[in-house]
């Protein structure tokens, strides 16, 4: 268990994130609850806001080719 401590900055606490803890992404946004005694933080879900435009940029005949080489081989049934 890696041991950290907790500051102030302005007027709310923040605590250091050791590396090995540490995001690879540093914009990330994040959710933090109280539960009993512990302080949980996760990656906040991400909005669906932006998934339509980035659909919106794929061209007209995007993959009217189908998806080529890429075919899902048959599986047995369960």
């Amino acid at each position: 268990m890696a041991m950290t401590k907790i500051f102030k900055n302005g007027n709310s606490q923040a605590v250091r994130i050791p590396a090995e803890f540490a995001y690879a992404r540093s914009d990330l946004d994040v959710e933090i609850e109280r539960i009993g005694d512990e302080i949980r933080i996760r990656p906040a879900c991400r909005s669906l806001d932006q998934l339509l435009p980035k659909f919106a940029a794929f061209s007209a005949d995007f993959m009217a080719d189908g998806r080529g080489d890429n075919q899902e081989s048959k599986r047995d049934v369960l």
